[in-house]
């Protein structure tokens, strides 16, 4: 297969049968790591907070959780979509707010900035630019802020976007929607609405699973919310807005676009995730089982046709699995970004992948969509997963505005 030498995002690949750790210096501490749980928008007490401050704040806590000093960090990538307070100040002010006085700059693109975020701090220090790199995505898409933008082309003089709204409901390159895109890619494979259905009843079926067996208390951190007088605003206990739906309630849903009901698309939420990227030599002082290993292998990102998001992130995976010569059948875990059911039965149909053996434990269809924590999260329930069944490569994707797709592969052993 293949391996990055040296800069994992180079693309400088070399040709090896069996992969030399000892060739990759970057790796994920196991345990090194946690998110919030993802209440939906508008429902929680995280709709009142400054993002960026609780997110630092919260990921000490995290870190301090699982018996890692944030003092072992020395540099800071941050992700998120969404405008907040201070964010000119980006990955510096959030480090203040985790009591870190180091440097780290902001990362931003669309659903793929948590994956991206994981893959920039590896590149860090893969390099030797860093010894460990902490990566923070996080975002709050209640009460998202309007902005007004001066364009002396537009007729009006001026733009006023109200940044989730506006951003959801109009491509610029398009014109469409981003429910659009769903419609258009479910008509072109010829998916039925009877299998988005039956498919989205699995992962919720998937999700109240793995919560059932505490798989996600070892992932989420409830917390206590308060205002800037010390007192309580509520806890940030669950994954606020999901409720358990009958196949029965999403066969009675009304589509708004081919395959695409209320129920067969995710919600936009509020929350953060974090985790440590480390060189091998400071794993054992970090991670709570440090004989395991984590390593990063590879990534493809693509771009397809306008409106037509959906079916990117197979393409993203096809050229990911040519690249290192890995296939599916070899691949542990697979786990994906799904804005819409249409998004993994589109996979499946591409890839000739049964949908039912991915996703295990929860996905963002089921528990939310805060943007930019997403793909951490589904990062860090995979390699999870991933280590509860004794390791083996893992593979996580998804979709990103723009009809970009992004697949990238791990190994844990």
């Amino acid at each position: 297969m293949y391996l990055f030498n040296q800069d994992p995002l180079s693309m400088n690949l070399i040709r090896m049968k069996k992969i030399d750790r000892s060739q990759i210096r970057a790796r994920i501490p196991y345990g090194a790591w946690g998110t919030s749980y993802f209440p939906s928008w508008q429902s929680s007490p995280l709709a009142e907070v400054n993002i960026g401050q609780f997110a630092g704040e919260s990921a000490a806590f995290i870190l301090s959780k699982r018996k890692v000093s944030t003092s072992i960090m020395d540099y800071l990538i941050i992700g998120s979509t969404v405008p907040w307070h201070w964010k000119f100040w980006n990955a510096t002010t959030v480090a203040q707010s985790m009591g870190r006085r180091i440097p780290g700059f902001h990362v931003e693109q669309a659903c793929a900035t948590g994956l991206q975020s994981i893959i920039l701090a590896i590149s860090q220090v893969e390099t030797g630019a860093s010894d460990a790199a902490g990566v923070l995505t996080f975002d709050r898409t209640s009460d998202s802020p309007v902005g007004v933008f001066p364009e002396r082309r537009s007729y009006r003089r001026s733009e006023v976007i109200s940044d989730v709204w506006d951003n959801f409901s109009f491509d610029p390159s398009t014109g469409a929607a981003m429910i659009t895109s769903a419609g258009i890619v479910a008509r072109k494979y010829k998916i039925e609405k009877t299998e988005t259905d039956e498919l989205t009843a699995f992962r919720y079926y998937q999700y109240f699973e793995g919560k059932g067996t505490g798989f996600l208390d070892r992932i989420a951190v409830p917390f206590d919310i308060l205002d800037v007088q010390g007192k309580s605003l509520g806890r940030v206990e669950e994954d606020l807005g999901v409720r358990k739906i009958t196949l029965d309630d999403l066969k009675a849903m009304r589509e708004l676009d081919t395959c695409v009901t209320s129920g067969t698309q995710t919600h936009a939420a509020d929350g953060m995730a974090t985790l440590m990227v480390t060189a091998v030599d400071r794993v054992r002082d970090i991670s709570s089982r440090p004989e395991i290993n984590i390593c990063f292998i590879a990534k493809a990102e693509v771009r397809v046709l306008p409106s037509h998001m959906p079916e990117a992130p197979a393409m993203a995976v096809q050229k990911l699995l040519e690249r290192t010569q890995v296939n599916m059948e070899e691949i542990k875990v697979v786990k994906d970004h799904n804005p819409f059911a249409v998004n993994d039965a589109v996979f499946s149909k591409i890839m000739k992948y049964d949908w039912k053996k991915m996703n295990n434990n929860g996905s963002p269809l089921v528990w939310g969509h805060p943007q930019g924590p997403t793909l951490t999260r589904v990062v860090i329930e995979a390699l999870e997963e991933a280590v509860d069944l004794g390791g083996g490569y893992v593979l996580v994707f998804g979709c990103a505005a723009g009809d970009v797709g992004i697949a990238s592969l791990f190994l844990v052993d």
